[in-house]
């Protein structure tokens, strides 16, 4: 009874992430389509239009009320999915050969099948797809002129939480040695994640690390989960200015450190501690050129800084950008927020980089 009672709380903690995110991109999409027509908007607008948007979030914890258990899962996917929907997108959207791992791949003109980048999407590890991300794996294909693979890895509930992170080291092993077209080798790699996605992506470096396998060229981790929030969450910075998680943790932090863990342990079915589930527990040396990007506004930041202290003191190449006043995972909402673009701008500065000295 009190392990079902813990795994309930921590379960509904993802949900309700999930909820907000499809929340905010349908108001963001709504703005979008009504605006296309429309001059773009001075400061003062972006500000208005911004608040309203946070607003909205913050009256809509709820998303799909009145539903529970597996139907409230699968109404989140489904209203996660749907956020693509009506997106212009400038990739082809190609289905890899049969027997590969499941996923997409995302293909921008110009984008060479040598180039590729794998992509983990978030969204609490029960919930998202490469449909729902689209926005952002297009972007990096048009930017990186390479083709992005969208790993589909097994969700939480039905799955185990290994059994994702699995799916991920398949997807990278194959895709060093297949292209969208044909079987050739990769001569550009990347691998990519935001939140959850992002978690299972500092978790893969290292793992390919110790596994001796040819390393990605570089990573990219976007608002990522460094670590599972257990410990201190009444405390943590940023709980009043995170409108997307802030809610549901000051909740959470009510109930006994206890029960969180051992309902951690048992709905993931890993330790908290596990540099699986928390990457910045695991041993940071020898990791590719990585960037993390993060709002300062997010609960997420102080473990994503921990996580980079903690590389770079063991030698690794690590650096981290943040924007004020963003929320969690604002990249989704290219090109609706300047932001966004300018997250990619950056996210293309830091590639060149990375690119220009290997070549040295």
């Amino acid at each position: 009874m009190i392990f079902g009672m813990a795994w309930f709380a921590m379960m509904w903690f993802g949900l309700i992430m999930v909820a907000l995110i499809a929340a905010l991109v349908f108001v963001l999409r709504r703005r979008h389509d009504a605006g296309d027509d429309i001059e773009a908007p001075t400061g003062e607008q972006q500000d208005e239009a911004r608040q309203q948007v946070l607003d909205m979030v913050k009256g809509m914890h709820a998303a799909a009320d009145g539903l529970h258990g597996r139907a409230r899962v699968r109404a989140l996917r489904n209203y996660m999915d749907s956020m693509s929907d009506g997106l212009e997108l400038a990739s082809e959207i190609r289905s890899p050969a049969s027997g590969s791992p499941k996923g997409e791949w995302v293909i921008a003109p110009g984008a060479k099948p040598e180039r590729r980048i794998l992509y983990i999407h978030g969204g609490s590890w029960i919930a998202g797809s490469p449909k729902s991300h689209r926005a952002i794996t297009d972007r990096l294909s048009r930017l990186a002129h390479a083709c992005v693979f969208a790993v589909d890895y097994r969700l939480m509930p039905e799955n185990r939480y290994l059994d994702g992170i699995i799916d991920c080291q398949r997807a990278y092993r194959w895709m060093l040695d297949n292209g969208p077209g044909q079987k050739a080798p990769a001569n550009f790699v990347v691998v990519a994640g935001d939140s959850a996605g992002g978690s299972h992506a500092l978790g893969l470096i290292a793992w390919i690390r110790d596994q001796g396998l040819p390393p990605p060229n570089a990573a990219i981790a976007l608002s990522p989960s460094t670590e599972l929030m257990l410990t201190s969450l009444g405390s943590r910075a940023n709980l009043k200015t995170d409108v997307m998680l802030g809610p549901t943790v000051k909740k959470l932090s009510r109930v006994p450190l206890p029960l969180l863990w051992w309902g951690t342990f048992l709905g993931m079915r890993v330790l908290p501690t596990s540099p699986m589930a928390s990457p910045l527990r695991g041993t940071l040396h020898g990791l590719p050129p990585t960037l993390i990007h993060a709002s300062e506004s997010e609960l997420l930041l102080e473990n994503a800084q921990r996580y980079v202290e903690k590389a770079r003191a063991a030698g690794s190449p690590v650096e981290m950008k943040t924007w004020p006043d963003m929320v969690h995972v604002w990249h989704l909402f290219t090109p609706l927020l300047p932001e966004a673009e300018e997250a990619f701008e950056h996210i293309g500065e830091f590639l060149a980089r990375v690119e220009a000295s290997s070549c040295r």
